[in-house]
């Protein structure tokens, strides 16, 4: 029996089945996020208003880097075993 502070402590957890699909959002958001950031600077500077372009480009850029990412996870997969022994 799970007791009231037990269930705080660990909060909502998602079902394991789902893990590739949280690893997938986290990768996504993470490098969508730097690129952002990256790309921002190298094409307009640290200007005023950078952080609030960097927000702009990440709006875009996080939906498409999540759908690229479940796309291609098989493929990854199949090119990590080809390339790591088991």
């Amino acid at each position: 029996m799970t007791t009231n502070t037990q269930t705080r402590r660990t909060g909502f957890k998602l079902h394991t089945r789902l893990m590739p699909v949280a690893f997938a959002f986290y990768m996504a958001g993470i490098m969508a996020f730097l690129m952002c950031l990256i790309i921002t600077a190298i094409n307009q500077g640290f200007v005023e208003g950078y952080f609030v372009q960097v927000l702009r480009a990440y709006t875009l850029a996080m939906p498409s880097a999540f759908i690229c990412v479940m796309a291609v996870r098989p493929v990854v997969l199949k090119l990590v075993k080809w390339t790591v022994h088991p």
